[in-house]
């Protein structure tokens, strides 16, 4: 059964940080990437980071560059997603999603966690 579980998520005063984790099972979690996505309130769901299988490279949308990082540990099927300097528009459910490749779609992701809620305010 595949699952991919998000945790590390909370309320967070602006400025600050949070980590959050994605616990992959059930499929070969070496050969996939991995992708960060978030969803606000009445918003569309957006991309935020990818991360490659094999070479490892990193993808970051413009509004997170230099504050969010991410990386995996495939010794514990596990991808992490480091946030630094929160802003009050961060704040949304993030998830993270598995595929192939780094897709610029969320549709070519095949498999999805429930969410982690992000809320930053002070």
């Amino acid at each position: 059964q595949v699952q991919l579980v998000e945790s590390g998520g909370g309320l967070v005063q602006p400025g600050g940080s949070l980590r959050l984790s994605c616990a992959a099972s059930g499929f070969s979690f070496d050969d996939y990437a991995i992708g960060w996505f978030r969803q606000a309130p009445g918003k569309e769901r957006e991309g935020v980071s990818c991360i490659r299988s094999g070479d490892g490279n990193t993808y970051y949308t413009n509004s997170v560059k230099g504050r969010f990082t991410i990386s995996r540990d495939n010794a514990k099927n596990t991808v992490y997603l480091q946030t630094d300097n929160l802003k009050p528009e961060d704040t949304a459910i993030y998830y993270c999603a598995a595929a192939t490749e780094c897709y610029y779609t969320d549709e070519r992701f095949d498999y999805w966690g429930q969410g982690t809620q992000v809320t930053v305010s002070s």
